[in-house]
């Protein structure tokens, strides 16, 4: 993904730790989705190629991998944006259009709508390689004090999600 001026590159500090296989972001997990991220202003954005084991119906990406694509961002906007961990509590998604997986990459948007006390609203859209709007949805996200998500959550600090500037 290329990089943009206001933008910088997210790290996944899970990297190496025991039993770490997310399906949506570990880069090493072979039935995985493989997601990156790039922190773009208030939105972290991730592009990804859709390879054809992820179709539902015949060239079309599967509906419930479009949600996990969505899901996996919204739970990074918690990490980086609001700096702890959550849980999925709702999760409400529109589909507009139809994904084909021959088509070239889809880019995933994500930001925080609004927060209601622990409660975090994540605004998600993803496009395809034509900017069409394919599919939307706000996932809301328990969160977690800070305390909590580095003594048993596995949390890193908040720096540990950006390599070092030269």
């Amino acid at each position: 993904m290329a990089l943009q001026n206001n933008s910088r590159k997210i790290y996944n500090p899970f990297l190496g730790l025991p039993g770490y296989n997310c399906f949506g972001c570990n880069p090493d997990n072979p039935a995985g989705l493989r997601m990156t991220f790039v922190e773009e202003g208030d939105e972290l954005v991730s592009s990804w190629d859709p390879k054809s084991h992820f179709q539902g119906y015949f060239g079309v990406l599967h509906g419930g991998v479009q949600a996990a694509l969505m899901d996996e961002i919204a739970s990074w906007v918690v990490y980086v944006k609001l700096k702890t961990a959550g849980f999925t509590s709702r999760a409400e998604i529109r589909y507009h259009k139809t994904v084909f997986v021959n088509k070239g990459l889809l880019t995933i948007r994500a930001k925080v709508q609004q927060m209601r006390r622990n409660l975090a609203d994540i605004e998600v859209t993803l496009v395809d390689s034509e900017e069409n709007r394919c599919a939307s949805g706000v996932f809301t996200y328990f969160t977690f004090p800070v305390e909590k998500t580095t003594e048993s959550m596995y949390y890193p600090a908040y720096d540990n999600f950006f390599e070092e500037e030269e």
